[in-house]
C-alpha cells in the first residue's frame, strides 16, 4: 500500500509542486519547531519567557487572520505564497545572525535576548498565517473536488512525515553540531518551496468589484453565522488548541527535567508524533468514508483527552511517545474532515474570508493557552514543586478535552 495517492498529481496539475514545496517546508519548521524552543531553554528556564517565545508565533492567528482572508480574496494567492516565504526566509536568517553574534547568553541579559527571539517569531508568525491561508484557499483552484480529501490526506503527511518523522531527530543533530545550522536549513528550505509554488499554473481568477475591508470581513462573518456548523467547529477548534498547547508548549521542559532528554532524543520522541499523524493521513481518508464525516470527528473528539491525561501522570518516555500517537491520528482525522468540509461547502469568491475568520477562533486560542500554560507553571512551582507543576497543564487540558468531546457528541452534526 502506497503512503501517498499519486494518481492526484496526474488528474490535477500543479498540485505536485504544492506537495513537494509542502515537503520541504515542513522538513525546515519541522527542525525549527525543535531548535526554537531548545534556543529559548538555552537563554532562559523561566518557563513563562518560554511559553512567550511560543505564544509570539501564533500571536499572529488572534490579530492577523482576518485581515489576512480579506488580502488572500482580494489578490493573487500563488503570490502571495511566494511572498511570504520569501519574507519567512529573510526573518529565518536574522535568527541566524542573532545567535552568530552572541558567543553565549549571560542570564543578566536573558530578557533582552527572549524579546529579540519572540519578536522575530512574532514577524515569522505574521507570514505564516498569510502564507497557510492563501494555501488552503488555493488548493481548491487546482484539485477536484471529489480529490480534497486524498489531497489533503497527502499534504498533512507529508507535514507529518518531514515536520515531525525527519525534522527533529535531524535538529538534534544539527544543534549538537553547532546551534546555526537548523535555522539556516529552514531558511534554505523557505527560499526552495517559493520557487516551487512559483512556477504553478494557475488560471486567473475572475474579477470582483473591491469594497471596503470592513464590508468585506462583515459579508464572511454573515456568512458564517449563517452556517452554524462551521461556526461550532471554529469555536471548538479554539478550544482543543488552546487546551493542547497549555501543555504542548511547555513540552520541551518536561522532555529535558521529567523524562531527563537531551536534544536528539527529544527529537526522536517527537517522531511518535510524526508516526500518528502519517498513520492519519494514510487511514484517515479511508476511515471517514467508512464511518462518515460525523462519526469521525465523534471519534477524535473521544482520543482527544487521552494523550494529555497520560502525560499528566506519566514518567514513562514509553507512555508519553504513545500519547503523542494517539494525538496526532485524533488531530489529523479532524482535519481532514473539518478542511476538506470547508474547502467543498464555502464558495470560493468567500473562502479566503471565510477562512480567515475560521482561523481566527480556531488558531486563535493557541497563544492564550501557551502563555496560560507557562503562568500555571509559573504560579504553583512554588506550591506543588517543579515537577506537579509542569504536569498542571495537561490535567487541565484533559479535563477541558472531555468536556469538549460531550459537548460534540451532542450537538455538533455534519453532513
Amino acid at each position: 500500500m502506497s503512503i501517498f495517492d499519486l494518481t492526484i498529481s496526474k488528474r490535477n496539475p500543479g498540485y505536485g509542486r504544492l506537495l513537494a514545496a509542502s515537503s520541504i517546508t515542513n522538513l525546515g519548521d519541522g527542525v525549527s519547531a525543535l531548535a526554537f524552543p531548545w534556543l529559548a531553554t538555552l537563554i532562559t528556564r523561566d518557563p513563562l519567557l518560554i511559553a512567550m517565545v511560543g505564544a509570539a508565533v501564533r500571536l499572529p492567528w488572534l490579530l492577523f487572520s482576518i485581515p489576512a482572508g480579506v488580502i488572500t480574496d482580494r489578490h493573487d494567492r500563488k503570490r502571495l505564497i511566494v511572498g511570504s516565504d520569501t519574507v519567512r526566509f529573510v526573518l529565518t536568517l536574522a535568527v541566524v545572525a542573532l545567535i552568530l553574534s552572541v558567543v553565549e547568553f549571560p542570564p543578566a541579559r536573558e530578557g533582552l535576548y527572549i524579546a529579540g527571539l519572540t519578536g522575530l517569531g512574532f514577524a515569522l508568525g505574521l507570514a505564516e498565517v498569510l502564507r497557510d491561508n492563501a494555501a488552503q484557499t488555493l488548493l481548491p483552484s487546482i484539485v477536484q473536488k471529489d480529490d480534497l480529501e486524498a489531497a489533503n490526506g497527502n499534504l498533512w503527511t507529508v507535514e507529518n512525515i518531514m515536520g515531525h518523522f525527519i525534522g527533529p531527530p535531524l535538529a538534534g543533530v544539527l544543534i549538537a553540531l553547532a546551534l546555526p545550522l537548523p535555522f539556516l536549513l529552514d531558511a534554505v528550505s523557505f527560499a526552495i518551496a517559493a520557487l516551487l509554488v512559483a512556477g504553478i499554473a494557475i488560471k486567473p481568477r475572475a474579477a470582483r468589484p473591491l469594497r471596503k475591508p470592513r464590508d468585506e470581513m462583515r459579508e464572511a462573518w454573515t456568512w458564517m453565522r449563517a452556517h452554524p456548523v462551521i461556526l461550532r467547529l471554529a469555536v471548538m477548534l479554539g478550544l482543543l488548541n488552546g487546551l493542547s498547547i497549555m501543555g504542548m508548549t511547555l513540552i520541551i521542559l518536561v522532555s529535558q527535567e521529567i523524562l531527563q532528554l537531551d536534544a536528539f532524543w527529544h527529537g526522536v520522541l517527537m517522531t511518535s508524533a510524526a508516526a500518528g499523524g502519517v498513520a492519519g493521513g494514510v487511514f484517515g481518508p479511508r476511515l471517514i468514508k467508512r464511518i462518515g464525516q460525523e462519526r469521525a470527528v465523534w471519534l477524535a473528539l473521544a482520543l482527544f483527552p487521552m494523550p494529555m491525561l497520560a502525560i499528566a501522570v506519566t514518567s514513562s518516555v514509553w507512555v508519553v511517545a504513545v500519547a503523542l500517537f494517539v494525538e496526532s491520528v485524533a488531530a489529523l482525522v479532524w482535519n481532514i474532515v473539518t478542511v476538506s468540509y470547508r474547502q467543498r461547502v464555502i464558495p470560493d469568491e468567500l473562502l479566503g474570508r471565510v477562512n480567515s475568520v475560521y482561523r481566527f477562533f480556531g488558531w486563535g486560542g493557541i497563544p492564550i493557552g501557551a502563555l496560560l500554560g507557562g503562568l500555571l507553571v509559573s504560579l504553583f512551582e512554588t506550591v506543588l514543586g517543579r515537577e506537579l507543576a509542569l504536569r498542571l497543564p495537561y490535567l487541565l487540558a484533559a479535563s477541558g478535552m472531555a468536556g469538549l468531546a460531550l459537548y460534540g457528541w451532542r450537538k455538533l452534526r455534519i453532513s
